[in-house]
């Protein structure tokens, strides 16, 4: 069986209105629905009618963003998410879940992007302990996907080996995000398939593309960043790897192609959009991939109470602090934390995330 194509779903008229030729002509296997976007207000119509016809025939899957994974302190915001989420799972038939790895702490939760973390022991037991609870209120497999963006090189390779560690205890799986890795491999000059082969590729059971944007560099290098934003077309080097990627990941049920629902707007947007949705197709139709089909069963989980870290909390507090209110990268990279290790933080990087978070939490 080859894996399934599909589109993550935006709540904008607009995208599905973008969208409707590859609807209307059944191309759309499976859906993937963020599920708590929208937690706060009401779907649309058009919006749950569709969600609930690709659960009903057993083709949505769940994509989690605002959970906050390593939040060291334990919040009644977290608890309350994995109430609406048991509600939501109650609703409608998702075939697995999947969050980002990263936290969130800034007051505009809902509006930022997960930061990363060095792999130490105990953001790794914290991050064990949110993920078993995430299960727990599950009987669906769970996943994490990986991140695109990293403060040093070292947390760059050592990503793989970290969601290894992370979704042992779950038998949970991975969403390999190609853009993001492609992200990571341009911003730190790693090859992109050496930083693929660093990932436990067994795990991986979802794949996803996209495209992005570039960035100036503020210290006047010539290379330019790149950034997950979401809002252009998947890049060529992505089709070229994507074959290599098939031949590695032998699990891969599901390929999404990820695309912000105001984005697709113009004549030459839609053609783009479709010729990349025609592009992947063609690579998954000419692969030789078969799935090995892999049986999952519910882990038994004794779960206490929530493990918390107020030393860590703190320097999570602190480190979203500091980049919120425009601190130097250089006096961030200085400053004596105890769980990054900050000195071998890349000042570029630190410059996009003051950046991002501003733009997310303006006030």
């Amino acid at each position: 069986m080859k894996p399934h194509l599909g589109l993550a779903m935006m709540g904008e008229a607009d995208f599905v209105s973008a969208i409707l030729p590859l609807l209307q002509s059944n191309e759309i296997d499976v859906l993937e629905w963020s599920f708590d976007t929208l937690y706060n207000t009401d779907e649309p119509e058009w919006l749950n009618e569709l969600l609930d016809f690709y659960s009903e025939n057993n083709r949505l899957i769940g994509h989690g963003v605002y959970y906050s994974l390593f939040d060291a302190k334990w919040t009644d915001r977290q608890e309350d998410w994995l109430k609406k989420l048991k509600l939501e799972t109650q609703k409608r038939h998702y075939n697995h879940i999947t969050e980002h790895f990263g936290f969130m702490n800034t007051e505009n939760f809902h509006q930022g992007i997960p930061l990363p973390l060095s792999l130490h022991q105990k953001t790794l037991q914290i991050g064990k302990d949110r993920l078993s609870r995430l299960q727990n209120v599950l009987n669906i497999p769970v996943g994490i996907e990986n991140l695109a963006f990293s403060f040093s090189i070292d947390d760059v390779k050592e990503q793989g080996e970290f969601l290894e560690k992370l979704i042992e205890d779950i038998d949970g799986f991975l969403i390999l995000d190609l853009h993001n890795m492609y992200c990571q491999a341009h911003n730190f000059d790693v090859d992109i398939q050496d930083l693929i082969n660093s990932y436990p590729l067994d795990k991986v059971k979802e794949i996803h593309l996209s495209g992005g944007s570039w960035q100036k560099s503020v210290y006047g290098k010539e290379k330019l960043i790149r950034r997950d934003t979401h809002d252009d077309a998947i890049p060529e080097e992505l089709f070229n790897v994507l074959p290599y990627v098939f031949s590695k990941c032998k699990n891969v049920e599901y390929v999404i192609i990820e695309r912000l629902g105001n984005t697709i707007t113009t004549g030459i947007e839609k053609e783009n959009f479709f010729d990349d949705f025609k592009k992947v197709r063609e690579i998954i139709n000419v692969s030789d991939f078969q799935l090995n089909s892999k049986k999952w069963n519910k882990p038994d989980l004794s779960l206490t109470e929530p493990l918390e870290d107020l030393s860590l909390y703190k320097e999570q507090v602190l480190l979203t602090k500091m980049l919120f209110e425009n601190e130097k990268p250089e006096l961030i990279k200085e400053y004596p934390f105890s769980y990054f290790n900050t000195e071998n933080w890349d000042l570029e990087m630190l410059n996009t995330a003051r950046n991002i978070i501003k733009k997310w939490n303006p006030y």
